[in-house]
């Protein structure tokens, strides 16, 4: 289908409705990081009322990942076999009644209230599991290659947009109700938005206010409008070969890598962040959750236009491995700033370092967008949730080591160093491992640059 002089002879007849679309993943996301960051905001008072040490903290943070690991291949299965509106729909109701449920934690203590913690954060990484994957798959089928880079750079910057918008809120919240109204809170937003997806995000084809002009630019460009016949019985051999070429293209294994060292970043901000500010900066929680905002901002903005830069490069004459490459490391070497928090004597300058650390690792978080543009056409869903699997092991790794150098050294100075080096690692895996970016199964050179 090509489009026409009289398609894109004029704006009106090239609808928006692929950015409200987006516009509703962005909201979701949001909503989704919030959840994830309610028991870091919570996590002071909590621990202290519920006599939760450092280290246990670190397994309940991890209790997440396991579960969202776990998920990950199963997710993105039902992602490819049942659409990833429908699937993503009962992923949100299921995370907003599971994370309202863990207010009743209130009632107990000790080692009870570790293992119900970590139960409930579970279940919520296991309900998670398909949304960054059933993400990565929407913007692939709504949104032409040439704009699917700031696409997935916008639904990837909502995670610190969650924090700019919520972290004051849910440090009121504690502050003024307690911390169990921060979960029931969350899970209120949740319903919320659950109620409003099936409305905006829908197949392509199955979208009524999807016009003639803007399903050709769709189409033209690239985008996985018309995904492979549907296969329930799918012979086991072709399975197996999905799954060899998922594990055995270097590029891919360059991109998991990536992600894991990425992750280990958002994953710190995201938990230990707000107690670092805490206990090591001795900042309250109402201004630990007005603190983390800059940073939140500044993760934002430099998602955004890491998005718009890479765009922009490819519509310059830029290679799509160079356009997506450049971004990447450019900002993984910007997050190395981030040490020198240990050697800053004032909260301001703390502020400055950390906004400037999240906003690099705000550009440089475009392993998204890279999926977007590799995985098969006969197995979209299935490759976002194998990227995402191996990436969010550090969601279990993290909290973990975290909370034992806390517990032996009572300090985060090395903690700093370690998150530094993983953003040194995710610009190495990015620029040496990652090699030329194109859609596998249609070109036999994809794992060469």
């Amino acid at each position: 289908m090509a489009l026409t002089k009289q398609q894109i002879g004029t704006k009106q007849q090239i609808g928006k409705v692929r950015w409200t679309v987006l516009a509703m993943l962005f909201a979701v996301t949001v909503i989704n990081y919030a959840v994830r960051a309610a028991l870091s905001l919570a996590a002071p008072s909590l621990s202290k009322e519920l006599g939760i040490d450092a280290l246990q903290l670190g397994w309940i943070f991890s209790a997440f990942g396991w579960a969202y690991v776990v998920a990950q291949l199963p997710g993105g299965w039902l992602l490819d076999r049942f659409g990833a509106p429908k699937v993503y729909f009962w992923a949100i109701v299921i995370w907003s009644l599971i994370t309202a449920a863990h207010g009743a934690v209130i009632w107990m203590s000790g080692a009870t209230a570790v293992t119900v913690l970590f139960i409930l954060r579970f279940l919520v990484g296991f309900a998670e599991g398909p949304s960054f994957p059933g993400n990565a798959r929407i913007v692939a089928s709504w949104f032409p290659a040439r704009e699917r880079g700031t696409a997935s750079a916008i639904f990837n910057a909502a995670q610190y947009f969650a924090t700019v918008l919520f972290a004051p809120l849910m440090g009121w919240i504690v502050a003024d109700f307690g911390w169990p109204w921060v979960f029931v809170a969350m899970g209120a937003f949740g319903l919320l938005a659950a109620g409003i997806w099936p409305s905006v995000v829908r197949a392509p084809r199955d979208h009524p206010r999807l016009g003639e002009g803007e399903m050709a630019l769709i189409v033209e460009g690239g985008a996985l409008v018309d995904p492979p016949a549907d296969t329930p019985r799918e012979d086991q051999n072709e399975t197996r070969r999905k799954m060899r070429v998922l594990l055995c293209t270097p590029t891919l294994w360059g991109m998991y890598l990536g992600q894991f060292f990425v992750n280990a970043l958002t994953f710190f901000f995201i938990t230990w962040f707000p107690v670092y500010l805490v206990q090591e900066r001795g900042l309250s929680v109402v201004k630990a959750g007005m603190f983390a905002t800059m940073p939140a901002i500044c993760g934002f903005a430099g998602g955004v236009l890491g998005g718009i830069w890479s765009d922009w490069l490819l519509r310059r004459g830029a290679s799509l491995t160079v356009a997506r490459k450049v971004p990447i490391v450019s900002g993984m070497l910007m997050a190395l700033v981030i040490v020198a928090c240990n050697y800053a004597s004032s909260d301001t300058m703390v502020l400055l370092f950390m906004s400037l650390a999240f906003f690099g690792k705000g550009v440089g978080a475009m392993g998204w967008a890279v999926m977007a543009d590799v995985a098969p056409r006969d197995s979209a869903g299935l490759s976002a949730g194998i990227f995402n699997m191996f990436g969010n092991i550090s969601s279990i790794l993290t909290p973990i080591v975290i909370g034992y150098i806390l517990k032996e050294t009572h300090s985060f100075n090395l903690v700093l160093l370690v998150v530094a080096g993983c953003a040194l690692a995710a610009a190495l895996c990015f620029l040496l491992l990652v090699g030329k970016i194109e859609r596998i199964g249609e070109d036999t050179t994809a794992h060469r640059i």
